[in-house]
């Protein structure tokens, strides 16, 4: 992987594939740019493709202390990287990155996000701040393992697939990036959709969410596209919050075509 410098002088490592218009994923909650291959690959045909290991994991540093404005700085590293008329894709809290860095004034000529797991509402509000205390709680306990099985849990993977994945290899790389779950956990604040803020989002943007996924992910998908100004809602039939990649690559690759075949100049 290539490194890049973040603002702050953090070393944010990516990778770049592909030849094309150039496109930025953004993993979600314990991803790293590794996650994002699958998906990458299917987009390398038509994009050059970036992805990148989010700040604490993987080949990045983390730099010390940690604000949402540190990562916007980072995501504007990679896009810097990418060059011009970039798009953007952001997965789950990687999404809500990915919107807040656009609000913030990074550009994108075009923003996709799946589910950014906002729990809008006075019951969601509750309901986070019961998640941030016990998230919290365990990582100042040092109980990494507890801190990624509560994530597991809480995004609903049952308890015997959490079992088994304790007794598997990737357990460790789980544990490694746990305390990033920290981070994931203040970018989404109190679990309230920033309106006000995202009403700064220039880019024309995309919001996915599964046709299989939860009530309150259609709910909070559709609240989000109401408060971007330039959005629409799409839904994904036969999808959930383990999106595949094979179902959101030809979507993606129409929504960020479209726009480079229209500022073609004549």
């Amino acid at each position: 992987m290539d490194k890049t410098l973040s603002r702050d002088g953090t070393p944010i490592a990516y990778r770049r594939r592909g030849d094309g218009p150039p496109v930025v994923l953004v993993g979600g909650a314990l991803g790293t740019a590794a996650d994002e291959e699958p998906l990458a690959a299917l987009l390398e045909p038509r994009f050059t493709v970036f992805t990148y290991d989010r700040r604490g994991r993987g080949a990045s540093g983390d730099t010390g202390p940690w604000a949402v404005r540190r990562e916007i700085e980072d995501l504007a590293a990679v896009v810097a990287r990418a060059g011009e008329r970039v798009s953007v894709f952001g997965m789950l809290s990687g999404g809500a990155l990915a919107l807040e860095a656009q609000a913030a004034g990074v550009p994108a000529l075009r923003l996709a996000v799946f589910e950014p797991p906002y729990t809008p509402g006075p019951a969601g509000r509750a309901y986070k701040a019961r998640c941030t205390a016990e998230l919290h709680a365990l990582l100042s306990a040092g109980d990494r393992a507890g801190a990624v099985a509560l994530h597991l849990a809480r995004t609903g993977v049952p308890e015997p697939v959490i079992a088994r994945m304790r007794r598997a290899p990737l357990w460790a790389d789980l544990e490694a990036v746990a305390p990033t779950l920290a981070y994931d956990d203040a970018l989404l604040g109190t679990g309230e959709v920033p309106t006000g803020r995202f009403a700064a989002v220039t880019a024309r943007t995309l919001v996915v969410t599964g046709g299989f996924s939860t009530a309150r992910a259609h709910e909070t998908t559709l609240a989000l596209a109401a408060a971007i100004p330039r959005a629409r809602h799409r839904t994904l039939t036969g999808q959930t919050r383990e999106l595949a990649p094979q179902a959101v690559a030809p979507v993606l690759t129409d929504f960020f075509t479209r726009d480079v075949i229209a500022h073609l100049p004549s």
